[in-house]
């Protein structure tokens, strides 16, 4: 919930996905909380609807649509939590992306180009910089069983991906962003710096 130019990371992350392409959104929270039961960092009211506002909508106008889940078993590691995360995806929906709100250089076009590798018949596609697998990522419907079994721990579709390479269609994204992670204070004031213009990207 740390905020990021203004913006937290949890409604970029929602922007990131939405102008991709990926309908649903679906949030998976855990040590803030269920939406609406917790503050964030900054001290303001943490409610699903400060996550659905007009500033998230697609090309069309269209409102995002969000779905809020909270893991209550966050502290088992990010595998829990992608296991809930697939368990709310509505059953219409035959592939998911996976991102990570962490991630806020990320671009919308890797998630676009994502979803046009899927459309083109890849059942797992995996976004790379300068050939580096990252994220985001997708998985078919298919995988999700396997995916759930093997993300033990702190660890999410990983496994799985190490597991079936001869399944992952990797995606050239390095000209669309970077997967750089915040971890740390000092992580969020580079990320800030690179997207306030106080610091240039490295070439």
């Amino acid at each position: 919930m740390i905020e990021l130019c203004g913006q937290s990371l949890v409604r970029r992350g929602i922007a990131l996905l939405r102008d991709g392409g990926a309908d649903p959104v679906i949030v998976v929270t855990g040590a803030t909380g269920p939406l609406g039961t917790g503050r964030d960092l900054t001290g303001s009211d943490l409610t699903g609807s400060d996550l659905i506002s007009a500033d998230l909508t697609d090309a069309d106008g269209r409102e995002a649509a969000v779905i809020s889940v909270h893991n209550p078993s966050w502290r088992l590691g990010m595998g829990s939590s992608l296991a809930v995360g697939l368990a709310a995806v509505p059953a219409e929906c035959a592939a998911a992306v996976f991102a990570l709100a962490d991630q806020p250089l990320v671009g919308a076009e890797a998630v676009r180009r994502l979803i046009a590798a899927r459309t083109g018949g890849a059942s797992v596609a995996v976004a790379c910089y300068g050939g580096r697998p990252r994220n985001p990522v997708l998985i078919g419907r298919e995988h999700w069983r396997e995916v759930v079994k093997l993300a033990v721990g702190d660890v999410g579709a990983r496994p799985f991906l190490r597991a079936h390479q001869d399944l992952v269609t990797e995606v050239e994204c390095g000209d669309t962003g970077r997967p750089d992670d915040i971890d740390t204070p000092d992580d969020l004031a580079r990320v800030e710096a690179l997207l306030t213009g106080t610091t240039s990207f490295p070439t």
